[in-house]
């Protein structure tokens, strides 16, 4: 399929490269009609050097007029497009579909021919294996006639008796393993028969009808019981016989209809004759007997039948296992398991005797390769089939479906040409009619706010809610870190979007934030989550840490302290090369009495040097205030301060007053540079301030930054010190656990230890090995920095086997932490010491618990998802109601149905104001609406006001018992619950919902906690009188 690329690649380019001269010589034609006049008297061109710049630009837009003009008249016509193209696409399209089915058609029959080779060649070999071992076995048999001839009839007296020849078969069964016995028959004449039976001891017995023919137990049958053989003119009882068949010993083998006829036709031919099958009788198994004559004296090779009867002197013959001789056939093929083989006598043509093998096969295919056993009277045959059906022709099938996407692809890029032409052309003229009205045209500033937002958000709202459903659905922890890190990163990226409507919302006032329950922790962990590939990518150290005594919740606006630390660290990534970004959140008392603590302190998380971080909040009224005004013991408010710290390329002195202002930044290099709008930090500012809070930083050119801002939260945590509020999800799995750190430098290890002891692992720190000789409490794992891995690798053998000593049970988990992807050191482990198990920075707690339950083997045993009390009321509300949700958008659609199908609801789908309008006109079965507010033809504001004007229509004519209330289900007041369900981010969008009569406003996609709180606002008070 390479090739198809290739080819559908190069066409593509020249589509491309096709459009593009177009465009051009309609760009010039453009220009030089509407500005060719002005041109001549541009300053941009001084003194005489105008002349010829103008002769050349001339010049080249004559020549690009005509060819557009011709180029339209021949080719972009619409007398072509409709005419002479339409049959040209007909045609080409019709070629490439015929042409892709003989392709098919070819490659299949060749698949089909070459599977027929291929079985033809596995059943003639197999017909071949098996016609060889039988005639090992059969020249075995004839071998043991020729010495009966010399040892038992050569010889006066014989030489061979019944206890001899047994044990000699025995000895021997080695050589005929296919064979289950041999026996013996003399020749007797009735003259003789008295003499005989006296020399034997016994009387020659009539073949029973169990002997041979019909399986039954050796002990069941006794010879004893037979008749006497009948008087005949001569007969063959058995002498001599192999333990295994010495019950047919005094039977006459010419007593029987088939085996006198085998017999006969043996010492007539001299060569081996062949039985029909018959079942064994020990192994109940498909069997034949080869008989051959044995003569008194060596024959010539044309003697006559005549001869050859007087010269005889008895019959050998040898018990065949027909089915154990086909199974060793196939078990010395490897490919064995992938035909079917059946192997029949087919002397009888209209009723062959299955001698080995089933008769059912999925496959058509069949081949049958004839058998030749040594006996012409005798035919036998070998069916193959396939096991399998014949796989798809996907080699067929890729190349026929890769002609007719390349059949179409042309089809597509010349007709598109020819669309675009004609488009070119067609605006071409209309360019010239905007040109007048184009400084005319005004959009309102909300409206066009507004639509921005519904325009950008819609489709990510979409990916949004496909990746909430996904969430909701049965993945480990890795899966749910994966996918919680990919809607954080969608949510970042509106967020990003939303920047300029921030910007403008905060110049009008009209910015609000919210008061609800949030981990501050977790949403630290998803902004790292958000940087983790750039950090790794760079190499740089990126950490948070958040002090014990922050508590586990607290109420404010999430979204938007999200915000402010994203911009931070956004920042700060996107200028640090080396070193590393660290975040620290702190209570401001808890700060105030450190900050003495700190002066003399020059230790940091990378080692290298920082600025002094108070610089930052140098001018913060917070701090020059008395510490018992800010203390958090007067009330549920927690004063917090976040600090993002970085060894970047600074801030010059001269820029660092003018970085919080909307749209600047520190040079214009920058925005080339990293790009960005330069109002991230103007915005963190503005939501600082609404958080009560206050923002600074301190810089040094080629040293680093430090931003660090104050914020005011409620405490939502009603017991602080319990310790159930402190465990994660997957804490309880390692609770008890003892982990030893191994870190030589004592800031990053103290961001390692908190992470780890979020999981409720009780954590020992260590500089080296050195010193961990002298342990005696058992380690269930051993992280270890990677800058210590690469240093003290010898050291770590001598102390893993002490550590064994102390607690032989039990063999420490190593992890080793690292912060790039492109490390390979965890490759190399020492002698004696397991790899470690690597765990890429930054560490989060769901990250890092994953990684643990990974490296010991534990796996993940559970997922664990938020919200599950709304999830459950929302099944309660939700449960057989039947709710329209109405957008334009199938995407939007998808997700809106899929969200409210979860709580059980029954979802009908519109995509139109108008249908919704039709849908909701009374009588109908309807519980509520979701609809969407921007939609064309009529949007959802307009659909709502028409609605509810039907609505109080039919309303009031029931009152005044113009209608019957029967003909409307019994409802005297009908008023289906509308809510608005858009992307919106305008205020006036709310306040316009109200006003066109909608009951509510959920925002896309859904969030199971404003689903609820809306909902459950009308579902559970729901008159009895009003539609249900």
């Amino acid at each position: 399929m390479n090739l198809l690329h290739v080819i559908g690649f190069g066409l593509k380019v020249g589509h491309l490269l096709l459009i593009l001269c177009c465009w051009f010589l309609s760009l010039i034609s453009l220009n030089w009609l509407t500005n060719g006049g002005i041109m001549s008297n541009k300053s941009c061109l001084p003194g005489d050097g105008d002349k010829p710049w103008l002769k050349v630009w001339e010049q080249i837009s004559e020549c690009g007029s005509k060819v557009h003009h011709y180029y339209s008249q021949f080719i972009g016509s619409r007398k072509v497009r409709k005419n002479w193209w339409r049959k040209l696409l007909i045609t080409w399209i019709g070629f490439g579909i015929l042409a892709s089915f003989t392709v098919l058609w070819y490659m299949s029959s060749q698949a089909v021919e070459k599977r027929k080779e291929t079985l033809a060649s596995m059943c003639d070999e197999r017909a071949r294996m098996l016609q060889d071992q039988f005639n090992v076995s059969m020249n075995h048999i004839q071998a043991m006639s020729v010495m009966i001839s010399i040892f038992h009839h050569g010889k006066n007296p014989s030489a061979i008796d019944q206890r001899t020849f047994a044990t000699y078969t025995d000895r021997t069964a080695f050589e005929r393993p296919l064979t289950s016995g041999v026996a013996y028959a003399v020749r007797v004449l009735h003259t003789e028969r008295d003499q005989f039976e006296i020399q034997q001891g016994w009387t020659i017995k009539r073949m029973g009808s169990n002997v041979d023919q019909t399986p039954v137990h050796e002990d069941e049958y006794d010879p004893a019981v037979l008749e006497p053989s009948p008087v005949h003119d001569e007969y063959a009882p058995v002498i001599f016989a192999q333990d295994t068949v010495a019950h047919v010993i005094s039977v006459d083998m010419l007593s029987g209809k088939e085996d006198r006829e085998n017999i006969l036709r043996a010492r007539e031919s001299g060569k081996g004759v062949l039985t029909a099958p018959f079942r064994l009788l020990k192994t109940n198994r498909l069997g034949v007997i080869l008989t051959f004559a044995v003569y008194k004296r060596d024959l010539s090779f044309d003697a006559t039948a005549a001869e050859r009867i007087e010269a005889t002197s008895g019959y050998l013959g040898g018990i065949f296992d027909i089915e154990s001789l086909v199974e060793k056939l196939l078990q010395q093929l490897a490919s064995k398991q992938t035909i079917l083989v059946n192997v029949y006598d087919t002397s009888n043509s209209s009723h062959p005797i299955s001698m080995y093998g089933s008769n059912t096969s999925s496959d058509g295919l069949h081949r049958v390769s004839a058998l030749n056993f040594g006996d012409p009277f005798r035919k036998h045959e070998m069916h193959c089939r396939f096991k399998q059906k014949p796989p798809w022709p996907w080699v067929a099938i890729t190349t026929s479906v890769g002609i007719l996407i390349i059949t179409l692809l042309v089809a597509q890029i010349f007709h598109a040409t020819v669309n675009r032409i004609a488009k070119v052309e067609d605006d071409y003229h209309e360019m010239m009619e905007l040109k007048k009205r184009a400084e005319a045209a005004d959009v309102a500033k909300s409206q066009f706010l507004a639509t921005v937002s519904h325009e950008i958000r819609t489709p990510m709202n979409g990916v949004l809610g496909m990746l909430h459903m996904l969430m909701d659905t049965d993945l480990d922890e890795t899966q749910q870190d994966y996918v919680r890190t990919a809607r954080e990163s969608g949510k970042a990226l509106v967020s990003l979007i939303n920047e300029v409507l921030d910007q403008a919302k905060i110049e009008s006032g009209k910015l609000e934030l919210e008061a609800v329950s949030f981990d501050l922790r977790a949403i630290l962990d998803d902004v790292l989550s958000l940087f983790s590939g750039k950090s790794q990518d760079k190499k740089v150290e990126l950490a948070v840490y958040v002090s014990s005594k922050i508590p586990p919740t607290l109420v404010g606006d999430p979204g938007r302290f999200r915000q402010i630390v994203t911009n931070l660290v956004g920042n700060s990534i996107k200028f640090t090369d080396k070193g590393h970004v660290f975040v620290t959140v702190d209570l401001v008392e808890e700060v105030k009495e450190l900050m003495e603590m700190e002066r003399d302190s020059k230790r940091t998380l990378s080692g290298l040097p920082v600025v002094d971080r108070r610089r930052s909040w140098a001018g913060f009224k917070i701090f020059n205030q008395e510490r018992s005004t800010t203390s958090s013991s007067l009330g549920d408010q927690i004063n917090i301060i976040v600090s993002v710290e970085d060894t970047g390329q600074g801030i010059p002195l001269e820029a660092q007053s003018r970085v919080f202002n909307p749209f600047m930044q520190v040079g214009p290099s920058i925005t080339r540079t990293h790009g960005g709008t330069g109002i991230g930090l103007s915005i963190s500012k503005c939501l600082v301030h609404l958080m009560k809070g206050e923002i600074g930083l301190a810089s040094s050119p080629h040293i680093g930054s430090t931003f660090t801002f104050t914020a005011v939260f409620t405490n939502g945590c009603s017991n602080f010190n319990d310790p159930s509020n402190k465990k994660t999800p997957v804490s309880s799995e390692f609770e008890g656990m003892r982990a030893l750190l191994v870190d030589l430098k004592p800031v990053r290890a103290k961001v390692s230890r908190y992470h780890i002891q979020r999981l409720g692992i009780h954590v020992d720190l260590n500089q080296d090995f050195s010193t961990l000789n002298s342990r005696k409490k058992t380690v269930n794992m051993i992280f270890i920095e990677e800058e210590i891995w690469d240093r003290d690798l010898g050291s770590l053998t001598t102390f893993f086997n002490d550590l064994k000593k102390v607690d032989p049970s039990t063999t420490p988990t190593l992890l080793l932490l690292s912060n790039s992807i492109s490390s390979t050191r965890s490759s190399f482990s020492a002698f004696g010491v397991p790899t470690p198990f690597v765990v890429m920075k930054p560490l989060r707690a769901s990250m890092l618990g994953a990684s643990i339950q990974r490296a010991m083997g534990v796996g993940n045993r559970g997922n664990y998802r938020n919200g599950e009390l709304h999830n459950l009321s929302l099944s309660h509300l939700l449960r057989g109601r039947k709710i329209l949700v109405v957008d334009d958008n199938r995407v939007n659609l998808r997700v809106a149905a899929g969200a409210l199908k979860k709580y059980g609801a029954d979802v009908v789908h519109a995509e139109r104001g108008k249908d919704a309008i039709s849908l909701l006109t009374p009588p109908h079965h309807f519980d509520a609406c979701f609809m969407d507010i921007q939609m064309p033809e009529m949007d959802g504001f307009e659909a709502t006001r028409r609605i509810r004007e039907i609505e109080n229509t039919i309303n009031s004519q029931i009152q005044c018992e113009e209608l019957s209330v029967e003909a409307y289900g019994n409802v005297l007041n009908w008023h289906v619950r509308i809510l608005a369900m858009t992307a919106d981010v305008i205020q006036a969008t709310y306040e316009e919902c109200l006003k066109c009569g909608m009951d509510g406003y959920v925002s896309k996609p859904f969030e199971a906690e404003q689903l609820y709180r809306e909902v459950s606002r009308f579902f559970q008070t729901l008159p009895e009188n009003e539609n249900p």
